[in-house]
């Protein structure tokens, strides 16, 4: 495995990447969660694939295996800012507005979206070594432009591999419940920082 970094504008640099990654998000957040989000037959695209957006892949012989988006929380593009603080202004109707607790917008705080890993990844080792990865581009790609701080909108979960990485992440806030996939999310939140060294497996 090994990991790739780039924003919207540089995604020609890594062939079909990008491609393959929105190939991936449709497979899992619209094929599986079964989420009422922009689609086509191919792929999953929103607002937020903007010249906003960065992305951290993992690739295993050339094949796109996991990935996320990210950008900072001062992002605008058009009428959109980051997707935690639309929900909070009522823009998108699957997510509560009291899920934010506050108003954010700072260039040090970077919100990560979009996570996800293909089901070709199948044992606890290699997907801990996927998650790692990724989350290790992440916070490469916050620093570079003076992040100190991520955020993201997830399972709760998701919080307990993140610290069995050496992540220092906590939950924001209280839960909610998802009728579009009956699933609990939260927002969590955790220092764009190295706390252990990640080791990629081959």
């Amino acid at each position: 495995m090994h990991n790739i970094t780039f924003d919207f504008l540089g995604q020609h640099r890594h062939g079909s990447a990008f491609h393959d990654y929105l190939r991936l998000r449709k497979t899992f957040f619209v094929d599986a969660l079964r989420w009422d989000i922009p689609h086509n037959d191919d792929v999953e695209m929103d607002q937020y694939d903007n010249p906003c957006a960065y992305y951290s892949l993992v690739l295993r012989r050339g094949e796109v295996i996991g990935g996320a988006r990210i950008m900072p929380t001062s992002a605008v593009w058009g009428r959109h800012t980051y997707m935690l603080r639309d929900a909070q202004q009522g823009r998108i109707d699957q997510i509560p507005a009291e899920v934010l607790q506050g108003d954010i917008a700072s260039d040090e705080v970077w919100e990560c979206t979009r996570l996800v890993t293909s089901d070709r990844v199948r044992t606890q080792s290699e997907r801990a070594d996927c998650l790692a990865l990724i989350v290790e581009g992440l916070i490469e790609i916050a620093n570079r432009f003076g992040g100190i701080e991520m955020v993201t909108l997830t399972r709760p979960s998701l919080m307990r591999a993140l610290r069995q990485l050496g992540f220092s992440v906590s939950q924001d806030g209280e839960s909610y419940f998802s009728e579009a996939d009956g699933r609990r999310y939260a927002v969590l939140r955790m220092p764009a920082m190295r706390t252990s060294h990640l080791i990629a497996a081959e």
